[in-house]
């Protein structure tokens, strides 16, 4: 952001902050879905409370789950990291806007392997997720790795049990590089899978592969970083071998042409470009454009005004890539377009 404008925010936030404060009443705002990106909205929420004295009551279900409960009308906002067609959109009568990018990764438990020892391609990944590649000394594996020590030990899979847009953006990945899996697997937020272990949440995924000797999941990499996970480095696109980073979440964020998406509707995965990571993506926050309790939502939707404002130092903390601004002020317009009164009057029109 530029200096100008991140400083007009802030003022903004910073007022309106002080409104929330001197409010008669705190406000409990309510939300549910995506693991993914649980770990900065509770950070952001904690932080928010401190200004606004409003508490988030966010449940972290999965994105299938954050679905559901928003079609249903019974919490303010669903999350997920799949996002929703413009069709399904107008259907359901929802808006849907990113919050922040980030990369899912592999994350293995191999003795005397340390994080990025291993490299994996998308290919391969995807047949260790279908059963075929079942031991770590496998030769796609070996061809890979020439220098590392790699055991005669099963391979042990571990995937979301849950509806889950994690599952998604991998599930994405593994079908653009791999046509066994495109045409026995596909891509959703839930699966028939070949072979593993379910576990529910990025939370669960993490504690299986963490528990399991030989294990192979994928978590939101604030999931990996905090649980001292093992990753994998991936060959991407261009046919480079790199590790998950912010640096390499933003390279494959870099050509996403918000602009011209339709109610945000974008995809990140197997993006071009040297440094990007290939198993990235956005994850979404879904509401009601016509919603039964404005008060509420216009509670949530400072609550994310707040978070464009003040948390792009939080969101890089945990190795995620904050919206730029000129996408925030693209999502400031799509609230004022989008989420309105039964009249037909934005419910709430933002700090730009």
């Amino acid at each position: 952001m530029t200096l100008s404008m991140k400083a007009i925010r802030l003022a903004a936030a910073g007022l309106a902050a002080a409104g929330f404060v001197s409010a008669a009443s705190a406000a409990e705002i309510s939300g549910a879905g995506a693991t993914f990106p649980y770990p900065i909205y509770a950070k952001w929420a904690d932080a928010y409370k401190q200004v606004s004295g409003d508490s988030l009551n966010y449940q972290s279900i999965g994105s299938g789950g954050g679905i559901k409960q928003i079609s249903a009308n019974t919490v303010t906002f669903g999350a997920s990291d799949k996002p929703l067609k413009p069709e399904e959109l107008e259907k359901a009568g929802l808006a849907q806007f990113p919050t922040v990018m980030g990369g899912v990764v592999p994350v293995v438990n191999l003795a005397g392997v340390n994080p990025g020892d291993i490299v994996l391609d998308g290919s391969t990944l995807a047949d260790i997720f279908m059963g075929k590649v079942a031991s770590w000394d496998d030769p796609a594996i070996k061809k890979l790795n020439p220098s590392v020590s790699l055991p005669s030990q099963a391979i042990a899979v571990v995937h979301r049990s849950d509806g889950s847009g994690t599952t998604f953006i991998f599930s994405n990945y593994l079908s653009k590089v791999n046509k066994g899996w495109a045409d026995n697997v596909g891509a959703n937020t839930s699966l028939e899978w070949p072979v593993g272990i379910g576990a529910k949440g990025n939370e669960g995924v993490a504690a299986n592969v963490a528990q399991t000797a030989g294990a192979i999941g994928y978590v939101e990499y604030a999931y990996a970083k905090q649980n001292n996970l093992t990753f994998a480095k991936m060959i991407n696109h261009d046919g480079q071998a790199v590790s998950p980073t912010a640096d390499a979440f933003s390279a494959a964020a870099a050509g996403a042409d918000w602009a011209n998406a339709k109610d945000f509707y974008m995809i990140l995965t197997d993006q071009p470009g040297a440094q990007s990571w290939p198993i990235a993506g956005a994850t979404f926050i879904l509401m009601q454009r016509r919603p039964s309790d404005q008060a509420a939502s216009i509670e949530a939707l400072k609550f994310f005004d707040w978070a464009y404002a003040n948390g792009d130092q939080m969101a890089s903390d945990l190795d995620y890539v904050p919206m730029p601004d000129s996408v925030v002020k693209l999502i400031h317009d799509y609230w004022k377009g989008s989420i309105k009164t039964s009249a037909g009057t934005p419910i709430y029109v933002g700090s730009m």
